[in-house]
């Protein structure tokens, strides 16, 4: 039986499973969602022998699932002798966010039975603890939105082709809204000056020329992206080299509106011109 990636989604309900799930499967990952775990080996096989080629799969499994916690250990352990890759990421978020999200769905908690919900939460948490110990990853929902998830799972998880290159995202973002959770490298830019004190500027934002032109023509910045443009150059060879699929470099200012997205648009062109792939977002552009 040859060996493939499978990638066990738990955690919390509420914490976007499904999405994960979803993401994976747009992916090309093989999905079901809450396949009884007395099943599990026997999924494995057949798709290790399934004429349709298949090489990646994802299983959801939940709190409903009650065998899960008695035998998760065992499985995991049976399925990575017979040589396949397995991984596990649990999905958590805070009390809070939990409660906000089945009170919007109006979805009844798994483990409600007619209690309090905030009870129910924690009393999953507490079930869940010892599948969180042993999960390879563990990813916090809590601050982020599906679209953010789906983002986080994609850079997690695609696969990495051969001679693919390093997919770079650029990301503005305002202080003043909490710095990003999945940045790997973060540029403050708050020492330049600022367009929002400049009453013709002010409503505009860093994607209009003339703010583009205002934050550029300083010297301050001429000098920052000539610097950071020559350390991204260095760089970015050397996580291709290690392995890095992809890398999100974020950029922020006070309010997330001016400079940070000015210096991120201004990055799109210069590591464009190292023939990296980029993508550009502006988390705060219209806070």
């Amino acid at each position: 039986m040859s060996a493939f990636k499978v990638i066990i989604v738990s955690g919390l309900s509420g914490s976007g499973k499904s999405c994960a799930i979803k993401a994976l499967e747009d992916m090309g990952y093989f999905c079901v969602d809450n396949l009884p775990t007395a099943l599990i080996p026997k999924f494995v096989e057949l798709c290790a022998h399934s004429d349709r080629g298949i090489q990646m799969a994802a299983l959801g499994i939940d709190i409903r699932e009650v065998e899960f916690f008695g035998n998760f250990t065992a499985l995991c352990d049976e399925l990575k002798a017979a040589g396949h890759d397995i991984e596990v990421l649990f999905l958590e978020s805070s009390d809070e966010a939990l409660v906000r999200r089945f009170s919007e769905t109006r979805r009844p908690h798994p483990l409600s039975r007619g209690g309090p919900l905030v009870e129910a939460i924690r009393l999953e948490r507490e079930l869940m603890e010892e599948i969180k110990k042993k999960a390879d990853r563990v990813l916090d929902t809590t601050n982020i939105s599906v679209h953010q998830l789906r983002e986080s799972v994609l850079k997690l998880y695609h696969p990495k082709t051969a001679g693919s290159r390093l997919t770079v995202s650029v990301l503005s973002f305002g202080f003043k809204y909490g710095a990003p959770y999945d940045a790997d490298l973060v540029f403050d830019v708050r020492f330049l000056p600022n367009p929002n004190f400049v009453p013709e500027l002010k409503e505009l934002t860093g994607q209009d020329p003339k703010v583009r032109e205002y934050v550029k023509g300083k010297e301050e910045t001429q000098g920052f992206l000539a610097r950071l443009s020559s350390l991204l150059d260095y760089l970015l060879p050397l996580y291709e080299k290690e392995g890095k699929s992809y890398l999100t470099i974020a950029v922020g200012c006070t309010g997330g509106r001016h400079r940070s997205v000015a210096v991120a648009e201004s990055l799109k062109e210069s590591l464009g011109s190292m023939g990296a792939d980029i993508l550009v977002r502006h988390r705060d552009i219209d806070k």
